[in-house]
């Protein structure tokens, strides 16, 4: 879903910064189901509807395409409205950011995101039997799952769970197993995945339909294809900083996305109403 107030400026910004005239007033007018990517060609916010359809974002380019900064941004966000987070930074270098700001679970390793995975596997069970009880999940914070280089973590944890399984223990990683579940059963539970990468195996081509926004940035002509074969024109791949196309339904949006540093985005999350005005 695009989300389409007032933009203060008419074009496409060669940089979209948080210090810009009007994005923070922009930022502060959302409620907390949108999260701000950045801006079209022809000014218009870029947003994804974490109430509508699939609650989930996938962001996709090459090394050096901006992925770790597009999740940056939109996990501040989310952060910002209260949100909790469970960040899985098997780099140990792209999201240390997050260390020590409220909500946020940080696992920098492959042992510890198995076992935040499999408890939030949990998590989501007790998600549902609440919203057995009560009728929705309203009162339950969000819950955003931050996957940075997805593919290399999933090979991981698939490979941690060969050394440390027992022989009764099922044959798949019950925190690959979390994940899949998550996609699939997360919207009713106000839990997110927010990802980068290909989608490759496990999961294979179906979790894609789970990913309401794709973002897309320096992909071959193959990746585009997997990722979004609906759109029957494939955009011309674009190397200028934070540039990328935003697919939404049948629609790829050239945009260029909210840049925010990693003191940015730490202090936006802490940032108060009285501040903000």
């Amino acid at each position: 879903m695009t989300h389409k107030p007032t933009a203060p400026t008419p074009n496409i910004p060669e940089a979209l910064r948080l210090s810009d005239p009007g994005v923070r007033e922009q930022l502060q007018a959302l409620p907390d189901s949108l999260v701000l990517i950045g801006w079209t060609t022809d000014g218009q916010p870029v947003c994804a509807d974490l109430d509508a359809e699939a609650p989930h974002v996938l962001v996709c380019s090459a090394t050096g395409g901006g992925t770790t900064t597009v999740l940056r941004t939109l996990t501040a966000q989310l952060l910002h409205h209260g949100a909790h987070a469970l960040v899985l930074d098997l780099k140990r270098s792209s999201h240390q950011w997050t260390h020590g700001l409220p909500g946020v679970t940080y696992c920098p390793g492959i042992a510890d995101i198995h076992d935040a995975l499999v408890g939030l596997q949990a998590e989501l069970v007790r998600r549902i039997d609440h919203i057995n009880q009560h009728g929705d999940a309203d009162d339950l914070p969000r819950l955003t799952v931050v996957l940075e280089d997805a593919d290399a973590t999933l090979h991981s944890l698939a490979r941690h769970w060969n050394t440390v399984r027992e022989k009764s223990d099922p044959k798949t990683s019950p925190a690959v197993t979390a994940i899949e579940e998550l996609l699939f059963a997360g919207r009713q539970a106000r839990m997110h995945v927010l990802l980068a990468g290909h989608l490759n195996r496990p999961f294979g081509l179906e979790a894609r339909e789970n990913f309401s926004t794709l973002v897309l940035g320096r992909v071959t002509t193959g990746t585009w294809k997997r990722l979004a074969p609906h759109i029957d024109t494939i955009p011309k791949g674009n190397t200028h900083p934070g540039r990328v196309h935003v697919v939404q339904g049948l629609t790829a949006h050239p945009t260029q996305v909210l840049l925010m540093t990693d003191a940015e985005a730490a202090a936006w999350v802490t940032t108060t109403a009285a501040e903000e005005n």
